[in-house]
């Protein structure tokens, strides 16, 4: 997700008459404001309803609590496994019906699992909506008496594989692990990979897996936000049908760890069956939603991404010694990372693009960004949120986002707070914020290179 900006990048080159359904705009303040009505069925599980008749479709969206930072050393991977699981049919879904029920009545769906939480999502016509509510609740309530130690098995290894396809067999895949056990000291819940790794997902019992769905999917550990084509009495009444049978679960308790701290440079170099070099720098910075965070984000637009960012003209442009380059803020709960990476062309040394790169650092650091810079990315900004105030649904749209606001902030309606931590930066916010945190004593430096010969044998 490069978290929820990535997901709330929308556009502003729309008519406001139409936009006029979707959400108020206060002429004076310019402020977005989003309808909605919250409440809390007696087992805890958290309700936002949003009503928006543009199109005749409504978005399902569930988010829970629960990421691959909850779980533990030796038994990594679970809530990952648990998107896999939650499609293999509960007790009164047979396996392999969820999707061909929901695509048989119009509708799609999708899920993710980042560090903090989970999340999957109905995109349906509204005359289903009953369904999409019958699905949801039968996996939050009844997923694990439909389940089987052979269903587990089968799923775990879908996951394996598809680990191999995006880590082990992939060109640099494996520098993602290597960045945050780098970063985050041995047991910090960001010190390994959301996916987990092999051995924990081997060594993990039918037992360990039902105990994890016990713990954490629950209802009180879970939020409902349904946006589209609703009557709301009407939904009230469908989602209190569907969920209030389910019973709460134990209060989650607050995850425990000591904060991540890097007072040094660290490097390290490894060989991968790739063709070109490629080098990652990465630091620790502000979680999400905190002071800074922003600032990060914007820097990160600056420095790489687009075609006039400084390090995407000097390098791939001017010097045609890159490939490509990417820089970003990496926005989590606890605790984030600033990533930047670039591809060198053919006989082209990372000492060389490492030069480089620190001397547009330097300058960024003991310079402020011109206005223009500042704006341009602020506007783009600005304009996917309105582009994805548009939709109600997807990973994106105005479900996915009031719920991830609510779980970040306790606030469904918290795209005006969002959108102003990036309207009032200013050019010496960027400077002061990359000299702050982007130290040269406080980072970890990856240097991916092609096998040679001998270690290929």
């Amino acid at each position: 997700m490069k978290t929820l900006r990535n997901t709330m990048r929308w556009t502003v080159m729309i008519q406001l008459s139409l936009l006029i359904p979707l959400f108020t705009l206060t002429a004076q303040e310019k402020k977005i404001s989003l309808d909605y009505e919250r409440f809390i069925l007696p087992n805890g599980l958290n309700v936002i309803l949003h009503e928006d008749h543009t199109t005749p479709t409504v978005s399902v969206n569930m988010v829970y609590f629960v990421g691959s930072g909850h779980e533990r050393v030796g038994r990594t991977g679970f809530a990952h496994l648990f998107e896999h699981l939650m499609w293999e049919g509960s007790t009164n879904v047979p396996e392999g019906k969820f999707d061909e029920w929901l695509e048989g009545a119009g509708g799609s769906n999708n899920g993710s699992t980042n560090t903090d939480r989970t999340n999957y999502f109905d995109d349906i016509p509204s005359n289903a909506l009953e369904l999409a509510l019958f699905l949801e609740s039968d996996r939050l309530g009844y997923l694990v008496e439909g389940m089987t130690p052979d269903v587990v098995d089968g799923q775990r290894d879908v996951v394996k594989n598809e680990r191999r396809q995006s880590y082990e067999n992939r060109p640099y895949g494996m520098a993602w692990i290597e960045l945050v056990e780098n970063l985050y000291p041995p047991g910090h819940p960001y010190s390994w990979p959301t996916i987990g790794y092999m051995e924990d997902l081997s060594a993990a019992s039918f037992e360990d897996v039902i105990a994890f769905n016990r713990k954490y999917y629950v209802p009180n550990n879970v939020s409902l936000a349904i946006a589209g084509d609703i009557d709301l009495e009407k939904t009230k009444t469908l989602v209190a049908k569907w969920f209030s049978e389910i019973p709460p679960g134990e209060a989650v308790s607050q995850i425990d760890f000591v904060p991540a701290q890097l007072s040094e440079e660290k490097r390290k170099t490894i060989e991968d069956d790739v063709q070109l070099p490629r080098l990652y720098m990465t630091w620790l910075t502000p979680a999400f939603y905190n002071p800074g965070d922003a600032e990060l984000d914007v820097l990160g637009d600056i420095l790489a991404n687009e075609k006039n960012s400084r390090l995407y003209k000097r390098l791939v442009y001017d010097l045609q010694i890159a490939q490509d380059v990417t820089a970003f803020q990496w926005s989590r709960q606890f605790s984030s990372q600033f990533v930047l990476y670039v591809t060198a062309r053919p006989d082209v040394s990372l000492k060389e693009l490492e030069s480089v790169i620190q001397e547009e650092l330097d300058r960024i650091k003991t310079e402020t960004p011109t206005e223009r810079e500042v704006q341009r990315v602020v506007n783009q900004i600005e304009a996917g949120f309105f582009r994805n105030l548009e939709r109600v649904g997807g990973f994106s749209g105005k479900a996915a986002a009031m719920n991830e606001y609510f779980f970040r902030t306790g606030n469904p309606d918290y795209f005006n707070e969002d959108l102003y931590r990036y309207k009032s930066l200013s050019p010496n916010d960027i400077q002061a914020i990359a000299a702050t945190y982007l130290k040269d004593d406080g980072r970890f430096i990856l240097s991916i290179v092609p096998q040679t010969e001998q270690s290929a044998e």
